[in-house]
């Protein structure tokens, strides 16, 4: 009689992630995390399902003006690193896979396309390489905005949308605004349809429309702020979190992900995030703050730690001023010292005959050991311009001698405190002079 026997399986037969080592599965984490990082997609997505959020009302009012033949227009402003432009992007990929053959884009950023001329000029190419019309060069002003206005209305018959996204908008409300005047004075036509979207770091963009353009504008305007605490505290749990199904063995997650929950409720990780957003609370700020954090994970742990997030704070938050500062001598400390005391006094203009007065003062009032000849201050002050932590107040009078131009310090009182704290022997006067600045 033939015994059964259980089937042993074979070391080929084993899932290989069971038996793929601590590092490996850490680097397949690392790339999971980073990518996460990196696509905006991915990161504004908690977002997406909430009707109060900015992606849910900018995507209704684009589908809206394509659904419902009409016209629009709408700013997106708040602060740089606020995620208007990655979320405007979001929109408009979308809305392109919604419907694929009724809407054109048309891009325009102020830094380039300011002047009214540039800007019309690259509308109708843009307008050309999209409907596959050979476009002129050398097209005028008038050419360039009739062009416009008839291809407005030839992809409004013929149920089609264009949308202009202008970049730095406030950038285009400057000189006689002829650019936004035909743009919004051509939508008025009830057989155009379009939607001019403008993104604009200053809040009072629409404030610098002339009256006539302002009067054709639909006054549509969505905030974009940095995120809340809640809102901050979600983001991290959605970015650093592994999801549970994946290619990663399920234990590997667990431990990935208990280890991460304890460090979020962490009160050390929670001053560290203080500290990251009073500088900065903007997204974009704290995407980078994260790679960092994420790219100085231990792969033998295969855990993140607050270490790293220690270590990410310290070389996002680099002030290259205050290294500087740990560079220069005790005189050239002085001097900086004696600069910003005049600045206190509200000297508008001082020169470097005025900061020796001051050092002179300060030796007399205190007899200090530390008192240099003249030339030896001015070997120190030519090394501060040198270093760029002083500089002169404008370019005029090159022929001049170097102790008559009028300077200006180039650090701030909370970085020269800063810098003076951290010099390991820095002159007591100094402190209790700063201090007293303060």
């Amino acid at each position: 009689m033939l015994k059964s026997f259980p089937a042993v399986s074979s070391p080929t037969q084993q899932n290989p992630k069971q038996t793929m080592g601590r590092e490996d599965l850490a680097r397949e984490a690392l790339i999971l995390l980073r990518n996460r990082l990196c696509n905006p997609r991915f990161v504004f997505s908690p977002f997406a399902h909430s009707p109060d959020s900015n992606y849910s009302k900018l995507k209704f009012i684009v589908s809206s003006s394509v659904t419902e033949a009409s016209n629009n227009s709408v700013l997106l402003l708040g602060p740089r690193g606020c995620s208007k432009n990655a979320v405007l992007e979001l929109v408009i990929e979308e809305v392109l896979k919604e419907y694929p053959d009724t809407i054109s884009v048309i891009k325009l950023n102020g830094l380039l396309h300011s002047d009214d001329n540039c800007a019309l000029k690259e509308i109708a190419r843009q307008l050309c390489m999209e409907h596959q019309l050979l476009f002129s060069k050398m097209a005028s002003f008038d050419d360039n905005t009739q062009f416009m206005i008839s291809m407005l209305k030839e992809s409004g018959l013929a149920h089609k949308t264009v949308i202009f996204l202008l970049d730095e908008f406030d950038l285009f409300a400057q000189g006689k605004q002829r650019l936004l005047y035909s743009l919004l004075d051509a939508m008025q036509s009830l057989t155009s349809q379009a939607v001019v979207i403008g993104v604009s770091s200053r809040l009072d963009a629409d404030q610098l429309l002339e009256k006539r353009v302002r009067s054709r504008f639909s006054h549509r305007k969505l905030l974009f702020l940095p995120p809340s605490k809640e809102d901050l505290q979600r983001l991290l749990k959605h970015i650093l979190e592994l999801p549970t199904e994946s290619s990663l063995p399920h234990d590997y997650v667990s431990e990935f992900n208990s280890s991460l929950l304890n460090i979020l409720a962490d009160e050390r990780f929670k001053q560290l995030i203080d500290t990251l957003t009073t500088s900065d609370s903007t997204c974009s700020h704290l995407l980078k703050f994260l790679f960092s954090a994420v790219s100085h994970m231990n792969v033998e742990t295969g855990l993140l730690s607050i270490d790293n997030f220690k270590a990410a704070l310290a070389s996002i938050q680099r002030q290259p001023k205050l290294e500087c500062l740990n560079d220069c001598s005790i005189l050239e400390l002085y001097i900086l010292v004696c600069m910003r005391r005049l600045e206190v006094k509200e000297q508008d203009s001082y020169n470097f005959n005025s900061v020796m007065k001051e050092y002179k003062s300060i030796h007399d009032s205190f007899q200090t050991s530390d008192y240099y000849s003249l030339n030896v201050c001015l070997r120190a002050f030519e090394h501060l311009l040198a270093r760029e932590l002083i500089s002169f107040m404008d370019h005029r009078g090159h022929n001049q001698s170097i102790e008559f131009r009028p300077v200006k310090l180039l650090i701030s009182y909370h970085e020269l405190y800063q810098g003076l704290k951290s010099y390991r022997s820095c002159p007591a006067i100094l402190q209790k002079l700063i201090d007293r600045e303060g």
